[in-house]
């Protein structure tokens, strides 16, 4: 494991940059992961599916598929490859401080 620093705050990440502490999230660390991943701004719907994935996560111990994520947050896969490209659970999942989905590559 590693340390990345977000915002002026030192987290600890695994080998793929994925938070392992969800503690340590915040928006503003939200923020500046989303614009390493090409997100210039977080949306209102954005937030919809950060937010669906976090709790999800801190509900369950693990993230949701994208199938889960599709149906539940309220928002179409169609629209969650438009605001997350490049592989909507996985890009959520590390803008959100949360381990990577299983079953992501």
């Amino acid at each position: 494991m590693s340390t990345a620093t977000y915002a002026g705050t030192p987290v600890e990440v695994d080998d793929e940059g994925f938070m392992t502490d969800p503690d340590q999230w915040n928006e503003q660390i939200a923020e500046q992961i989303a614009a390493e991943n090409e997100i210039d701004q977080l949306t209102e719907r954005h937030w919809m599916v950060i937010n669906y994935m976090r709790e999800s996560y801190l509900e369950d111990g693990s993230a949701p598929s994208i199938r889960t994520l599709g149906k539940a947050s309220g928002v179409p896969i169609k629209e969650l490859y438009q605001l997350f490209p490049k592989g909507p659970a996985k890009r959520a999942a590390k803008i959100a401080g949360i381990p990577k989905p299983r079953g992501c590559i």
